[in-house]
């Protein structure tokens, strides 16, 4: 009888975890490797999961290189100039935020002052406690960080900097690709 509530529950169990993504807060961060699907935290940030839904339905993100790539810490990306000092013009306040920064977080980029976060953003490729606090966490990546791993890396000589960089093919609000 046991056995054949297990298999029961794995029919039933299964396919709701799946439903239950939640797609409003999911993004869709297509890579010349494939597709990345980064979990939102509007619990944790939601000033900034509102700007980047924002900007993604826009299609801002389309096209947009990895700027800056340091091998074994993280990849940036979000700037329309490819230089690290552009953005979309629209400053956000600082929601630092008790979720640490481990493999697969994504944060606001921000210059000095905290409350300078736009559009800019980075993955870290492993965990970068010391980031904890001081840069906006509002998302994490949940399937394809595999793939994230093989953006290619920038100089460790210039701080990162990426020559012919890769791109972002598009950043999607899954639930408007799944509505289609």
């Amino acid at each position: 009888m046991k056995k054949i509530w297990l298999w029961l529950a794995s029919f039933v169990i299964l396919p709701m975890s799946v439903n239950a993504m939640d797609l409003e807060n999911t993004l869709y961060l297509e890579l010349k490797d494939g597709r990345v699907v980064i979990e939102m935290r509007p619990d944790v940030a939601p000033n900034h999961v509102a700007r980047i839904k924002e900007l993604a339905r826009k299609g801002f993100y389309d096209g947009i290189v990895f700027h800056r790539v340091i091998d074994g810490f993280m990849a940036q990306t979000g700037d329309p100039t490819g230089t690290g000092m552009g953005g979309s013009g629209q400053k956000l306040r600082a929601e630092f935020n008790r979720e640490p920064h481990v493999r697969g977080a994504v944060s606001m980029a921000r210059a000095g002052d905290p409350d300078s976060g736009d559009s800019q953003f980075f993955i870290v490729f492993k965990d970068s406690k010391f980031l904890d606090n001081q840069y906006t966490y509002w998302g994490k990546v949940t399937q394809g960080m595999e793939l994230v791993d093989r953006i290619k890396k920038g100089s460790m000589v210039d701080n990162g900097t990426v020559t012919d960089p890769d791109k972002i093919i598009s950043l999607k609000v899954a639930a408007d690709v799944e509505k289609k």
